[in-house]
């Protein structure tokens, strides 16, 4: 679940730098404006991937030992 947040959060920063650099929103071209259904629940899915990824501040790291 991890992996995959943070897949849609990468998505959804690269969205926003395209919207930001140059006015070209990738979501909206590709499934019919920011309006349209599939661009909502797009949007959504990043949000909530967003949200979830959240909690990965707030976790402790695994510790890994060398068995060699």
């Amino acid at each position: 679940m991890d992996r995959i947040s943070l897949v849609l959060v990468i998505i959804g920063a690269l969205n926003w730098a395209s919207i930001g650099l140059f006015r070209f929103d990738f979501v909206a071209a590709l499934f019919g404006g920011q309006t349209a259904v599939v661009s909502r629940v797009v949007y959504t899915i990043v949000g909530l991937a967003g949200i979830w990824c959240i909690s990965l501040l707030f976790r402790e790291r695994e510790k890994r030992y060398d068995r060699s």
